[in-house]
């Protein structure tokens, strides 16, 4: 028996799939703490519920927690926090504002516990397609990390864009000014 488990979390190591704490392996927790320090700018982590579908771009790294989704939202949230290389964008699906509690039972009292796990946190809500869009196209050139959980309601995912921690839009905007300035003034005669 554990040589077929054994067996069985290799096959799915190789296939880009970690199985959760398969018999002394590696638990999703490990594996945050270890690839977290490795992430930055427009890489993504994302808390997925359990209907999640397995993407192939080769950047996609999905480890089954076997976990609720409140709380891998919560630990991951947190593990970021003590972190000063990134921060998170949140993106929620667009559709979860609108799924009717006759649809998805207990529906509202999870979207009450994600805003308290998010805390007031900023976040965009974009149609789930355009969503997996962006994940498909960062994971043929960036890392993207997806904790599937076992939480079992729709359109529940949590992405989250990384950016960086130490460096502002703003900042940004401020230096592609100057850069411009700089290059019209070497420019003129």
């Amino acid at each position: 028996m554990k040589r077929t488990i054994v067996a069985l979390a290799l096959l799915l190591t190789a296939g880009g799939v970690w199985a959760a704490e398969a018999e002394g392996g590696p638990t999703w927790r490990d594996t945050l703490r270890r690839e977290l320090p490795l992430l930055g700018h427009r890489n993504w982590l994302v808390v997925a519920d359990a209907a999640y579908p397995w993407q192939t771009s080769p950047g996609i790294r999905t480890v089954a927690t076997g976990a609720g989704q409140l709380e891998v939202v919560k630990e991951v949230l947190a593990a970021l926090g003590k972190t000063s290389h990134v921060r998170p964008v949140i993106y929620l699906d667009q559709e979860l504002e609108s799924v009717s509690e006759a649809d998805a039972p207990g529906i509202a009292q999870y979207r009450k516990g994600l805003d308290e796990a998010l805390g007031g946190r900023a976040v965009k809500s974009e149609p789930h397609e355009e969503i997996i869009k962006k994940l498909d196209a960062a994971g043929q050139t960036f890392h993207v990390l997806l904790l599937k959980t076992a939480h079992t309601q729709p359109y529940t995912s949590v992405f989250l864009e990384l950016d960086c921690g130490y460096w502002s839009e703003a900042a940004e905007k401020r230096l592609r000014d100057t850069m411009r300035a700089n290059e019209a003034k070497a420019k003129a005669p």
